[in-house]
């Protein structure tokens, strides 16, 4: 059959935010009829046979490759049989994008985009579609179903340019310096790219693997949150305190939530406001929501939700939350990891020895604690040690965890860890919590508390 291969709108608005050679690589412009056959990719349980991985652009070849991966492994992935379904597409395979979307719809009928798009590659048989949602068949339609288009159109962005970030060879989190023996997983969310990241702790000393990822949803607007009502997810270090089945939640949280400890210690610092922060699923009536469409919460369609539940530990399981990912190097991370860690242990090393100069030296100017500032911690901890003809200290299970962006643009980490305290008038273990800042080249403690 000749058509022309029709550049659907979920193509043309990803021009609008990626790089032109990365775009015009993988989406190449329409072509004139032709007789000969395009080339077409056959779908996981396809009987067709394979093509030469010749006949398809190295970097679409490379993207299917990683999608087909995604599947193995979770068929249930929603998500990439979408984009399998547009890759198929765009490689001539209209047949088969047909046939991928119409398997999808049957088993996720409440996803309206992978509708929308299924709509259009039906269209495109008669070359009628130039943009997604926008055909002959939708003239004269409402104010109401424009937005609704609209809306679609900006999820398929989202998931569109959350994938590609993740094509090219991502290196390590830098907010997960280490994880503790105990601490099995951990979440990163990029904000910027709509994403959550799953990574699994690999053991001291080596970088976590990332094992899954999936789109969410944030705040109506954009930035970090500040205050209540302001609509905003906020950037921040916090830990999973609870879970709330849906039997307990109004139909809006879907299928549970994952509370998280907003505002944490270095918030309230900052003086912010708010509360309910959450990790929750998505009205049951829908399958998921635009990219910004929360009041502040960080949302999952309910698939995704009840997957990711088994990686979350409640009061262990951190999420680092930030405008977007700082990947680094493994040599990189390595490096900031044990400074950070040798840091730590000379911290913990002039309290154990009672140098009260050294000691008292490691701590920021700007200190503070649930009942000090940085004089008042002075004369405390000077009163205690005159008291010690000995001190034992130990910690275990550390965690740390690099902090987003602060507003001084200071490099800060969150430290967890059991702190193992032997004296001569005092025995006892402690969940605590260090906020460590960098000034001037050294690591200096800034809050210090329970967990």
């Amino acid at each position: 059959m000749k058509f022309k291969r029709i550049i659907i709108s979920i193509v043309i608005i990803a021009l609008f935010g990626l790089t032109g050679a990365k775009v015009g690589a993988l989406w190449p412009q329409q072509q004139v009829e032709t007789n000969k056959p395009q080339p077409v990719l056959p779908f996981l349980t396809s009987s067709s046979e394979t093509i030469e991985k010749t006949q398809i652009d190295p970097q679409v070849q490379t993207l299917l490759d990683h999608l087909n991966s995604r599947l193995q492994h979770n068929p249930d992935d929603f998500e990439a049989s979408l984009l399998r379904g547009l890759l198929l597409f765009q490689v001539g395979g209209l047949v088969d994008a047909i046939t991928e979307l119409q398997t999808l719809t049957q088993r996720a009928p409440k996803f309206q985009l992978a509708h929308l798009i299924l709509g259009d590659l039906l269209l495109a048989r008669f070359n009628q579609v130039d943009a997604l949602g926008s055909n002959a068949l939708s003239d004269g339609v409402t104010p109401a179903h424009n937005r609704s288009v609209e809306r679609l159109q900006s999820e398929a962005r989202a998931r569109l340019q959350g994938y590609l970030s993740l094509v090219d060879n991502v290196n390590v989190p830098r907010a997960l310096l280490a994880l503790s023996r105990n601490t099995e997983y951990a979440l990163v969310v990029d904000k910027s790219k709509n994403r959550l990241y799953v990574f699994r702790n690999s053991g001291p000393a080596l970088p976590p693997q990332l094992i899954d990822d999936f789109y969410i949803v944030l705040g109506k607007r954009v930035g970090d949150k500040f205050s209540e009502g302001d609509l905003k997810t906020p950037n921040g270090v916090y830990f999973v305190t609870s879970f709330l089945p849906d039997a307990k939640l109004p139909p809006l949280y879907g299928s549970g939530a994952f509370p998280v400890n907003y505002p944490n210690e270095y918030d309230r610092r900052l003086q912010k406001t708010g509360s309910g922060i959450w990790l929750h699923g998505t009205d049951k009536s829908l399958y998921s929501r635009p990219p910004l469409d929360s009041e502040g919460c960080v949302v999952l369609t309910n698939h995704e939700f009840d997957l990711i539940g088994q990686y979350v530990e409640v009061g262990r399981t951190p999420i680092i939350i930030s405008e977007s990912v700082n990947w680094v190097s493994s040599r990189e991370w390595l490096d900031q990891n044990i400074e950070v860690q040798a840091a730590l242990e000379t911290w913990r090393q002039n309290w154990e020895q009672a140098n009260v100069t050294a000691y008292l030296d490691m701590y920021s100017q700007d200190f503070w604690s649930k009942k000090y500032d940085k004089e008042g911690w002075g004369i405390y901890k000077k009163r205690i040690f005159s008291g010690k003809t000995f001190q034992k200290i130990d910690l275990s299970e550390i965690s740390v965890l690099t902090y987003p962006e602060t507003n001084n643009n200071q490099p800060m980490v969150v430290a967890n860890f059991i702190q193992h305290y032997r004296s001569n008038n005092f025995n006892g273990n402690l969940h605590k919590r260090l906020y460590m800042v960098k000034e001037q080249d050294d690591w200096k403690v800034l809050y210090e508390g329970r967990q």
